[in-house]
């Protein structure tokens, strides 16, 4: 796994946070991160970057922090915690997460608990994270397999081969199984670039989604919106790629409109729980009924912690026929099943308004963009789905047609 590692490394340095010279790196890692973390910080240095540091988090601890405290002391976030992610703000400073989830590693835990330290955090974080919805700042996620969560995707298999396995694809879907991995991902990035500039010359102004499993949704653009995907860049003209693997081209949605069901196609695991065979029905851009047969408390948790929470705030559009999606496997794992899936994000909106980096809060909000402490994808996405573009003037053009893009 050395070379696989240091390949790996190289590609998050160079294509994900694209770090230059006298660049301030947080490096975020799981405990089984910790050889990619090294690489990387190894990386980052020849790319002579001013500093790296490295934090490792675990959920295990994680896990035994929610079990024991009350929910007043795992809402009181310490100063010095925020203000070291806080501290990463500035135009020479870049984020990278290095994930290892355990889908269910918050089983039998009090959903209010998660739900309330993860607004606490949002709160005490909120220039960091208002800096990265913006496109203010670089940051970056990749992840590797841990026994856990390697064992929920392939449950008849050893620990062992389980995480070689889940090690297979992920090299697959990170594209680092080509001979030369960073050209791979900017020949995707060049081709994703061609398709962006086809949906911006539309004009579009709503979509509507058709499939067989339910969904007959009709969602509208708030004026100025564009699509965007593998490679964006920050306010100040910086290259990143936000999730490695990626391949989704994305916009956002106008948060009044919005009318029907949409059925989520896939799990979500969001905080440790797994959320499955779930609903939302929306009117006038709010959701106003839904349903989970699993993970009801936790979705609805989801939707109640604010009034921006009620909307949607991404739209995301990724082909059936994708990379990840041809694995033919279920990840348990956002950053993964996303990019196989058609998916909408509850909550928060990246500003994608063409002048937005001139706007006030006040002022997007005016034009539709949504804000809230979450943003949490779910998939919906199938072989059949049917997507249409409605420009203003009430052209209609196929979007996607049999779960694929038309052009």
């Amino acid at each position: 796994m050395k070379s696989t590692i240091r390949k790996y490394a190289k590609l998050m340095v160079k294509v994900g946070a694209c770090v230059k010279k006298d660049d301030d790196v947080l490096i975020i890692s799981s405990i089984e991160g910790a050889p990619l973390a090294q690489a990387i910080t190894e990386y980052c240095y020849k790319a002579k970057a001013k500093r790296v540091t490295v934090t490792y988090a675990d959920d295990k601890a994680s896990r035994l922090h929610y079990l024991y405290q009350d929910k007043e002391t795992l809402t009181e976030i310490p100063s010095w915690e925020a203000e070291m992610k806080n501290s990463y703000n500035d135009k020479h400073a870049v984020t990278i997460r290095i994930l290892t989830e355990d889908p269910h590693i918050f089983d039998g835990v009090d959903p209010e608990k998660v739900a309330a330290r993860s607004k606490a955090t949002h709160k005490a974080l909120k220039e960091y994270y208002d800096n990265a919805m913006s496109n203010r700042i670089r940051w970056t996620l990749c992840a590797v397999p841990g026994e856990a969560w390697a064992k929920t995707v392939f449950p008849d298999l050893s620990p062992s081969k389980a995480v070689a396995k889940l090690w297979e694809l992920i090299i697959k879907a990170m594209r680092l199984d080509c001979k030369d991995s960073v050209k791979a991902w900017i020949d995707f990035q060049n081709a994703s670039l061609e398709r962006i500039n086809k949906l911006n010359s539309l004009g579009l102004v709503k979509l509507r989604y058709e499939n067989s499993i339910g969904t007959d949704f009709t969602i509208g653009l708030p004026k100025g919106a564009y699509f965007t995907g593998a490679k964006e860049s920050t306010t100040y003209g910086a290259p990143f790629c936000a999730n490695m693997p990626t391949e989704e081209i994305f916009t956002l949605p106008d948060k009044n409109t919005g009318d029907g069901k949409i059925v989520a196609s896939m799990p979500l695991v969001h905080n440790g729980t797994v959320i499955d065979d779930f609903y939302l029905v929306l009117k006038d851009g709010k959701i106003v009924d839904f349903n989970a047969k699993k993970g009801y408390e936790t979705l609805k948790n989801i939707i109640e912690s604010d009034e921006g929470s009620k909307r949607l705030g991404e739209i995301a559009l990724v082909q059936y026929d994708s990379p990840i999606q041809n694995l033919h496997t279920l990840f348990y794992n956002t950053l993964f099943d996303e990019n196989a899936s058609c998916h909408f994000a509850i909550g928060r909106a990246y500003p994608l308004i063409r002048g937005a980096e001139k706007m006030t809060q006040q002022e997007l909000e005016a034009l539709g963009v949504n804000n809230s402490d979450e943003h949490v994808d779910f998939m919906v996405g199938t072989p059949d789905l049917s997507i249409t573009g409605i420009s203003a003037d009430g052209t209609e053009t196929p979007i996607f047609r049999n779960g694929n893009f038309c052009f």
